[in-house]
């Protein structure tokens, strides 16, 4: 290799290399792997990804190249000008089918009952490199396994050590769960004591297994991969928008796993998006039209029950009609639900159910930096969010920040679990989040920054002082020069935004505070699904409701008095937009349960049973062809009262109970991070009211509820913080609890 350039063209952090004769540019410190996969040259390998470091353990990748006398990993053998590489040279070729043959030692050769059968790497690679005998004649060992969860299944027997999930969860997901153990022949991968995995992005150990090593759990013995069906979807249960393939057969999703777009969720898949797919089947899904009779309720034909909902609409429309739609509903049925709220001639449409403090007029705002260029801050503020909870694959991203020398800052109510090091956080309770925003060192620190941004959270967006927070943060935003991004509440808030799902007149807190004569409840579990779920169902079991549903739960039950099935998102197709404001379509995958309807056709047909116009189209094209954007003007109304008496409450929603159908999916219910209803205080908080109790009764102006209590010093002092989603704790959603022994 001359000291001269081979191409004085190229620019100066470029090398000319030539593989299996074809002449290529190359960035300086990359790979020879990384060279071939940009040509397009394959190069068989294992342990190399590219989302991960480099290991170079499984040696299958490598290759002969010029001048050196021993074949090289091409995984871990950086490029140099007019280096030249042979892939499939004898020397090459001997080399690789002598690693398969290492490989394959010890492997137990049971792929016709491996989940991994006609999809795993070894299956392929041992076709081309593999010998039809093996010489190896001593007894195979054998890798007890362990119970790693609910989400994934082992079987570590067939592991050749790649350690690609080694590397995830230590670089990716940050929690360093999985690791080495033994040497030599002895080594084990395994999570040294034997618990589960935690981290919530434990799924993705399943994709990067070249093996049937790990596998998914919940599809164990379900199918093979040439019986499903790819279907593109999008991940519904957070404002990401993740994109996915649902694998189905005939008509049933049987999994999820990542589609990839290095712009939303790289390769990877949060565990919350990959199995909710489990509680599309539940058991109180609605499958048919349903209608309540003096007190009972009956299965009907769907011309009955649009009969019924079209007069409870009749005789209710304008100022008695309240809408109200859960904010992961889609662009098309948002837009419809918009038209059908102007032929009734209401202005009372809100989905914003989950906020308590709408004083300020605030909807879903797109990202001021794109989720992709979070990687690239050097400077990130957290505001009232468990961002690893909340938008995992967010979370992700900051981590990345953090590893390439971001500084992080937390403002909280909670010290939550972080995968990377704070340099510093105020805990503090909701009340004076604010006001911890205005510190005069936090703005200092984020002032030296270049590419700072500020993150505020559900705990914030969601909270009775949600508008003086979102103030203080736009404030802080504009002293330093930070990126303001506000997380839209709701997988798709942003496009209802866009469609004109927002109120001309009582926002969805107004509307239950003071109660309408008839509602349309679209999509909604109204149990749990509200800010203060105890107010809500009072109002709404009061009045006439229309209850546009996914499921016949026991509270749509209770406060209906029709229910209209619909569908869910992974059995229709739709579009959500997301936060970063792009608009992503999701094709239908699974079948409608019974007599199930998309959504869109429903109100469709109910917009021709009252005889309203604007609904002539007949197919989803003619649908979208007619939806424009709409530009609502939401007024300010009355901030929340605050009391001053009792504990604070920090209300966040558990990851494993954002919605519906994240919380009928049996596997993440079962999972460690699904703590159940309780209520965690600090030791003196605890001290103070329960003594050494360890069940409180917790009071509220809406309610009062009985659940255990777990002391934390990591919850600030006069904070009670409170997961939602649960029935246990729907009661303690309001500003102030006071609480007592049991």
């Amino acid at each position: 290799m001359s000291a001269q350039p081979v191409n004085p063209n190229l620019p100066p952090d470029h090398v000319t290399v030539f593989i299996d004769g074809v002449e290529m540019a190359a960035p300086k410190g990359s790979m020879i792997i990384q060279a071939a996969d940009t040509a397009g040259i394959p190069i068989p390998r294992f342990c190399y990804h590219d989302k991960l470091s480099i290991a170079a353990n499984c040696r299958m990748c490598l290759v002969e190249v010029e001048k050196m006398p021993k074949p090289a990993p091409a995984c871990a053998t950086p490029v140099m000008d007019g280096m030249k590489v042979t892939t499939r040279s004898e020397k090459a070729l001997k080399s690789q089918r002598n690693v398969m043959e290492f490989l394959l030692v010890n492997h137990p050769l049971d792929c016709p009952v491996c989940d991994q059968g006609g999809e795993c790497e070894l299956q392929d690679l041992s076709m081309g490199y593999g010998r039809s005998v093996s010489r190896f004649a001593e007894r195979k060992r054998v890798v007890p396994d362990e119970d790693i969860g609910p989400l994934v299944a082992t079987e570590m027997t067939r592991c050749i050590q790649c350690t690609r999930c080694v590397r995830f969860t230590a670089e990716v997901a940050g929690t360093y769960e999985l690791g080495g153990m033994y040497r030599g022949e002895n080594l084990q991968i395994g999570t040294y004591d034997g618990k589960p995995l935690i981290t919530e992005l434990s799924g993705n150990v399943i994709d990067v297994c070249p093996v049937g090593a790990l596998t998914n759990k919940v599809f164990q013995f379900r199918a093979r991969p040439w019986e499903l069906v790819a279907r593109e979807s999008l991940g519904f249960h957070d404002a990401l928008g993740s994109n996915l393939f649902h694998h189905v057969r005939r008509g049933e999703v049987l999994r999820t796993v990542p589609r990839d777009n290095d712009s939303v969720n790289e390769c990877w898949l949060s565990d919350r998006d990959r199995y909710a797919h489990q509680g599309l089947r539940a058991d109180d899904r609605a499958v048919a039209p349903m209608l309540k009779d003096k007190g009972e309720w009956r299965e009907s034909s769907w011309a009955e029950a649009l009969a019924r909902a079209a007069k409870i609409l009749r005789d209710n429309g304008a100022d008695g009609m309240g809408m109200l739609v859960h904010p992961a509903t889609s662009n098309e049925e948002g837009a419809l639900l918009a038209r059908l709220a102007d032929v009734l001639g209401t202005g009372h449409l809100d989905h914003r159910i989950g906020q308590a403090d709408l004083s300020d007029g605030a909807i879903a705002e797109r990202f001021a930096m794109p989720v992709a260029d979070i990687e690239h801050a050097d400077c990130v503020v957290l505001v009232g969010t468990d961002l690893r909870h909340e938008l995992p694959l967010v979370n992700q991203r900051v981590r990345k920040a953090w590893t390439r020398g971001a500084k992080v800052h937390a403002v909280n109510p909670v010290e939550f679990d972080q995968t990377f090091d704070l340099a510093s956080k105020q805990i503090v309770a909701p009340s004076r989040i604010a006001d911890a925003l205005s510190d005069g060192a936090l703005r200092e620190a984020i002032s030296g920054s270049d590419r700072a941004v500020v993150i505020v959270g559900a705990l914030a967006e969601n909270g009775p002082h949600a508008s003086a927070i979102r103030e203080a943060a736009r404030g802080l935003a504009q002293a330093t020069g930070a990126t303001l991004c506000r997380i839209p509440q709701g997988a798709n808030a942003l496009g209802l935004a866009d469609h004109g799902v927002l109120p001309t007149g009582l926002d969805a807190r107004a509307m239950l505070a003071s109660p309408r004569p008839a509602y349309v409840i679209y999509g909604i579990e109204p149990g749990l699904d509200f800010a203060e779920p105890a107010a809500a169902m009072r109002a709404l079991g009061a009045a006439q409701v229309v209850a546009f549903s996914h499921f016949a739960c026991e509270s749509t039950r209770a406060v209906a008095d029709v229910i209209l099935p619909i569908g869910l998102l992974p059995e229709i197709d739709a579009t959500l937009t997301n936060l970063d404001g792009r608009e992503q379509l999701a094709v239908a995958g699974g079948a409608l349960p019974g007599e199930a309807r998309p959504g869109w056709r429903v109100l469709r047909a109910l917009a021709d049973e009252l005889g309203a116009a604007g609904f002539e189209f007949t197919d989803l094209p003619g649908l979208r062809a007619g939806i424009a954007k709409r530009d609502v003007t939401v007024a300010r109304t009355d901030a929340p009262k605050h009391g001053s008496d009792g504990l604070e409450v920090a209300m966040s929603t558990g990851i494993y109970r954002t919605d519906a159908v994240v919380r009928r999916a049996a596997a993440l219910q079962a999972h460690p991070l699904n703590h159940g209803p309780r209520v965690v205080l600090h030791p003196a908080d605890a001290e103070a009211a329960l003594g050494d109790a360890t069940v409180g009764r917790f009071s509220t102006t809406t309610g009062t509820a009985t659940v255990p209590v777990v002391t934390s010093n990591k919850v600030a002092r006069g904070t009670a913080w409170v997961e939602g989603g649960h029935g246990a704790t729907a009661p303690l959603a309001s500003g102030r609890i006071q609480a007592g022994r049991a």
